[in-house]
């Protein structure tokens, strides 16, 4: 078991944070596993071809995130600098990490089993110049795998938070922490990690706690602690069931009297990122027509635009997901709408 001191000014410190890179790796690792969790499974079987065709699954990433449980070199999750930061954001601190941290990074992934590949023996030798290249593959890996669902990861990622945040409001931090993961308790001297093998003493980390909701992280509960970043937890987000299902899209001919039916015909399919000649195949129209129309709606921010090998992959955006949600919502002033405020007032 693991204690972790937990003063007044660490609870003042303590915050939330959604990090890229902790859903690169949680990501990476699952789809380099024979199987992943159900929920996931639309998800692994539309990427796992792409980032195969791209050699991603044999690159530099591989080697530093290998299949399984086990360490994964702390310099590949740096402490989160605010609230929301962006992949950009934070692979320049990946880049940015200092020789010595990550040789020492690299030297405890090896006594902890790893077996070092070139790459991972080039980057030992000269961090500077393959750190970089650490970042490319990162990046189109991001493209391949995450880009094109990030509006509706986030916007679970965010839910998450929102819901904690309000457990700390309304019942307090220990209860929020409480009930973050199985494995995690609260007491009077401060945090207690079953399954843990060893103590850990405050002055060994930073101060704070920084808490990382994960849409792949699967169920077991992960940590970091490297000084002088304050501790890192990051935990299985809320609400994953029905993440990467084909939703059912009501209001759809509300939507179709204000953007065309043909677009939000599109906008309806593209609850999984398709390119083209996917949608052209799904939905009926041209591949010119369909082509024409995501021009329109990319302009319109509504649509995304992704490159996957030799094709492009478009997705829903945050815009376009609101503007669906909008349309499905009972109009105000109708017995539904009133009803459900209703409810809610309750």
């Amino acid at each position: 078991m693991t204690e972790l001191a937990f003063s007044a000014q660490d609870l003042l410190q303590m915050r939330f944070a959604v990090s890229p890179m902790w859903e690169v790796g949680t990501s990476f690792r699952m789809l380099r596993g024979a199987t992943g969790l159900p929920l996931h499974r639309r998800w692994i079987d539309q990427v796992r071809p792409r980032v195969e065709a791209a050699g991603l699954h044999r690159g530099r990433l591989a080697e530093l995130i290998p299949p399984g449980a086990g360490y994964v070199p702390d310099f590949l999750n740096p402490a989160p600098v605010g609230p929301a930061p962006t992949l950009a954001d934070e692979l320049a601190v990946v880049v940015a990490t200092p020789a010595a941290r990550v040789r020492n990074d690299l030297d405890l992934f090896e006594s902890k089993g790893a077996t070092p590949g070139p790459r991972l023996r080039a980057l030992h030798a000269d961090p500077a110049s393959q750190l970089p290249r650490v970042a490319e593959e990162i990046e189109a890996y991001w493209e391949l795998a995450l880009a094109p669902y990030w509006a509706r990861l986030r916007s679970v990622l965010e839910a998450d938070i929102h819901h904690r945040a309000r457990q700390v409001a309304e019942y307090g931090a220990a209860r929020a922490l409480d009930e973050l993961h199985p494995s995690l308790r609260t007491d009077d001297s401060g945090l207690r990690l079953t399954g843990r093998p060893r103590g850990l003493g405050r002055e060994a980390v930073g101060t704070g706690l920084l808490l990382i909701p994960s849409v792949f992280k699967g169920p077991r509960l992960a940590v970091r602690f490297t000084p002088p970043d304050p501790p890192q937890l990051a935990y299985a987000a809320r609400g994953l069931g029905t993440l990467f299902d084909p939703p059912t899209v009501a209001g759809a001919d509300a939507l179709a009297a204000v953007v065309g039916r043909s677009r939000t015909v599109l906008l309806t399919e593209l609850h999984s990122p398709a390119s083209t000649t996917d949608l052209a195949a799904r939905t009926g129209l041209s591949p010119a027509g369909v082509s024409q129309h995501l021009t329109a709606l990319r302009q319109a921010g509504l649509v995304s635009a992704h490159r996957a090998g030799r094709s492009v992959l478009y997705a829903r955006t945050a815009a376009a997901e609101t503007l669906l949600a909008a349309a499905a919502a009972p109009p105000a002033g109708s017995p539904t709408a009133a009803a459900h405020s209703s409810v809610i007032a309750r």
